[in-house]
């Protein structure tokens, strides 16, 4: 008994250092954080006076600014586009090197490499590469190889397009959502921005290394006696992926999207190093936005407020899957 009671006491010893540093600079400080949202506090001396929700409401209104709507459009353009790209891609990748081709470690390796570098290096990088040029330099980047190689008719603006795609209301499809209330959707607001593209193309080329290392093991963890009885049924290799593979990687699929949704909720450093808030805000994000309300326009109380809802959005995709591991895990 006395053993156990030493061994205890010095577990506890151990531990509560670091449970003290974890209350205090992470749940601490976003409890602070949280409280500053409330506050008036939008100058370098800190006013704690409280002034409800009204730090919400200026975002979330389009008076005096529309910059986080906007942002909230730029998100969701980017987490759709960003999460499809990479698990199709990383899906595909898997599927290949799962043929046990020759050399799969190397293209293990190359697939892999993108990750062993921060966003920061890829944005700098990406930046060059799809730099469009100008009319007093010419094209360079992807553009100029487009050029080399008889495609110019490829070129394009890249991250300084400030096109938005979305539905007119002057189409037939504007006209019949104007014509039931709906005129809202028809606007930039529910658009995807061209230059978002270029975030895309970015964030997948790291990330889909990863997509495709998780969907790996998963492929050498499915029993080949599954496939050879799918085949003995007379189901073709499509057949057999669709069937029978697909849907044993359901998990993967959807822990693949929790990883990756909460990186493209988030993201920050890839869009400073690459794009910057873009033409007419087409590559901002509340990230971006909550660092320079902060600390460019030393708005504190307005940058909580955006932190507490990127730290809400992020938690709202996580917990749940959270609760539905741990509870798997106490079934088994």
């Amino acid at each position: 008994m006395r053993r156990v009671s030493s061994d205890r006491i010095i577990a506890l010893a151990m531990l509560t250092p670091s449970v003290i540093a974890i209350a205090i600079f992470v749940y601490g400080f976003i409890g602070f954080t949280g409280f500053s949202s409330f506050t008036n506090w939008n100058s370098l001396v800190p006013d704690f006076s409280t002034v409800g929700w009204r730090n919400y409401e200026r975002l979330f209104s389009a008076i005096p600014t529309d910059r986080f709507l906007l942002d909230l459009r730029n998100t969701v353009s980017f987490t759709i586009l960003f999460l499809i790209a990479c698990i199709v891609l990383g899906f595909l990748l898997a599927v290949l090197l799962d043929q046990r081709v020759k050399g799969e470690g190397i293209f293990r390796s190359i697939f892999l490499f993108p990750m062993a570098i921060s966003f920061i290096v890829t944005g700098v990088v990406w930046r060059w590469l799809l730099n469009p040029g100008t009319v007093q330099t010419g094209s360079s980047g992807v553009n100029l190889l487009f050029e080399k190689i008889g495609l110019g008719f490829l070129r394009w603006g890249w991250f300084t397009d400030p096109t938005i795609w979305h539905i007119k209301p002057d189409t037939g499809l504007g006209q019949f959502l104007v014509g039931i209330g709906l005129d809202g959707i028809a606007s930039p607001y529910f658009g995807v921005p061209v230059a978002i593209f270029s975030l895309v193309i970015a964030a997948t080329w790291q990330m889909s290394g990863y997509t495709m290392a998780m969907f790996l093991a998963g492929l050498r963890g499915i029993p080949e006696e599954l496939r050879e009885a799918a085949r003995v049924d007379g189901a073709n290799e499509i057949q057999i992926y669709r069937h029978v593979i697909i849907p044993l990687l359901q998990p993967i699929t959807l822990s693949a999207v929790i990883v990756l949704g909460h990186i493209s909720l988030k993201i920050f450093d890839l869009v400073v190093s690459m794009t910057g808030p873009g033409p007419a805000f087409a590559t901002d994000v509340p990230a971006f936005f909550m660092w320079d309300t902060t600390f460019r326009g030393n708005n504190f109380a307005q940058g909580a407020a955006i932190a507490t809802i990127l730290l809400v959005s992020v938690a709202v995709l996580i917990v749940p899957y959270l609760i539905n591991t741990m509870r798997t895990e106490a079934e088994l």
